[in-house]
C-alpha cells in the first residue's frame, strides 16, 4: 500500500534475481523511457514548441545529421581483405594435423610474443610471416608487419582459440569475407578433431 509520499531513501533496492528492472519500480519511474511510464523527466513539450516555432531549423539540423551519418557509413572503414594465401596455408595445417584444439579465451597466452614474431620474421622473412595472418592491410607496404592482421596460429600449429579471436573480432568490426573464412578454418578443426576422438 502506498502512502502517496516521496520515499526518502534514494537508493536502489539491493538487486535480487526476480526484482524488476529498475526503470519499472516506482522510485525510479522519473528516469523511464517515454514508453515504460507516466512519469518522465524529459521535456517534451518544450522541444515539440521549439520544433514548432522553428521548424526550419529543425529541419536543417535533422538533414545535417543524416548526411553526416550517411557519409560515414558509406566509406569504407579499412582497406583490409582476406590474405588468401593464408586462409589457404591454414586449411592445409589443419589436414595434415597441426593444430592445437584449445578453448576460447586461452589466445592471450598462446599468441606468439613481439619478440617471438621478430625473430620469426630475421628467420624467415614476411612472406612466411604473412601466411600466419587472415586478413591484409593495403595501406602499409609488404614488408612491415602492420599489413598483416588477424594472427590465427603460432608460426607451427593453427590455434582454435586464434581461429574464434579472429572470427570473433571480424564479425565485430563487419569483416564478412574474413570472419567467414575463420568459421571455415574452426569447423575443419571441430570436424578433424571429432574424427580423431
Amino acid at each position: 500500500m502506498k502512502s502517496g509520499r516521496r520515499d526518502l531513501n534514494p537508493r536502489p533496492l539491493e538487486p535480487h534475481s526476480s526484482a524488476l528492472p529498475s526503470c519499472a519500480t516506482a522510485r525510479w519511474s522519473e528516469y523511464c523511457l517515454l514508453l515504460l511510464g507516466r512519469r518522465q523527466t524529459f521535456p517534451f513539450d518544450a522541444v515539440k514548441a521549439l520544433i514548432l516555432k522553428r521548424p526550419c531549423a529543425c529541419s536543417i539540423a535533422a538533414a545535417i545529421l543524416l548526411f553526416a551519418v550517411g557519409t560515414i557509413l558509406a566509406q569504407p572503414r579499412t582497406h583490409l581483405n582476406l590474405n588468401e594465401d593464408a586462409f589457404a596455408f591454414a586449411v592445409q595445417l589443419v589436414k595434415q594435423g597441426h593444430f592445437i584444439a584449445d578453448g576460447k579465451g586461452a589466445w592471450s597466452e598462446h599468441r606468439p610474443s613481439t619478440e617471438e614474431e621478430n625473430e620469426f620474421i630475421r628467420v624467415q622473412g614476411f612472406t612466411e610471416y604473412s601466411k600466419w595472418h587472415l586478413g591484409i592491410d593495403d595501406r602499409y607496404p609488404e614488408n612491415t608487419k602492420r599489413r598483416y592482421k588477424f594472427p590465427y596460429g603460432d608460426f607451427k600449429n593453427v590455434h582454435r582459440c586464434g581461429v574464434l579471436a579472429v572470427q570473433a573480432r571480424a564479425g565485430e568490426y563487419r569483416y564478412s569475407e574474413i570472419e567467414y573464412a575463420a568459421a571455415r578454418v574452426r569447423a575443419m578443426i571441430e570436424a578433424t578433431r571429432n574424427r580423431t576422438r
